[in-house]
């Protein structure tokens, strides 16, 4: 089955956020993408609340629980206390923890789990103890992959943005997809469920999707947002569903 794809809401927030108004609206276009057929939404609540502001949250898990409740809500962050609690909150599908310090403008790296081991076991554990799925950012490191493995996580969500970055060269893109396909590969022979996220569009998907061809889900925002401007979100939802391979999108 092609990858799902989960519609990133934080570039959205973002430019409501640039007038105290409400629009654009977050949860009005997560409704559009979900009606497009995406399969869930993501958002990134950090604690300066400079796109998704924390009484989003209860919003976007209201408008899938009564309109779209085959779909799934994702939330990234740190695992504080704080974000495990405001996560915990709204009961989501799924929580990817990501190793940011909170002034970085995105998140631009995967866990260190040989030394972050530790620190992830417990977060883990409560999660999964509450019925949430547990994916955990990584950079395209096979080696790795057996410490991230010991953390109990069910997921890695493989961090793409070095990809991405060979937008303009098409034999790094290939020698960098294919460095994720290997990680993928190890994660898998693991048990680990594989991810990916971070500047994907519908140039680089297809590539991406033939290195990995289990891939689970993607999780997409900028570059989806920057497509909505154009095609309106309806369509580009359907465009990058495509390009993961769904027929009928």
């Amino acid at each position: 089955m092609p990858a799902e794809l989960s519609v990133n809401l934080n570039a959205i927030a973002m430019l409501r956020n640039r007038r105290d108004l409400p629009w654009p609206s977050v949860t009005d276009l997560g409704r559009q993408a979900l009606a497009a057929g995406a399969h869930g939404l993501t958002v990134h609540p950090r604690p300066d609340q400079r796109h998704i502001r924390f009484s989003d949250l209860p919003e976007i898990r209201a408008l899938i629980d009564s309109e779209f409740p085959q779909a799934e809500f994702n939330i990234e962050g740190y695992p504080s206390d704080d974000f495990i609690d405001l996560a915990l909150s709204v009961r989501p599908e799924q929580v990817t923890l990501v190793p940011d310090d909170p002034a970085q403008a995105t998140s631009d790296h995967g866990w260190d789990f040989a030394a972050h081991g530790d620190l992830l076991k417990p977060v883990v554990a409560r999660l999964k103890g509450e019925g949430v799925r547990v994916s955990l950012f990584a950079d395209a490191l096979p080696e790795t992959m057996p410490a991230a493995a010991a953390t109990g996580a069910d997921r890695i969500e493989l961090y793409t943005g070095p990809y991405a970055g060979f937008f303009d060269d098409p034999a790094g893109a290939e020698r960098e997809a294919a460095w994720l396909g290997e990680t993928a590969a190890a994660a898998a022979g693991l048990g680990l469920g594989v991810n990916a996220g971070h500047d994907l569009t519908v140039a680089n998907l297809p590539l991406l999707v033939r290195h990995i061809p289990g891939l689970a889900e993607v999780s997409i925002g900028h570059g989806l947002t920057a497509d909505a401007l154009e095609y309106g979100m309806a369509e580009t939802v359907r465009r990058f569903r495509r390009a993961l391979g769904h027929a009928r999108a």
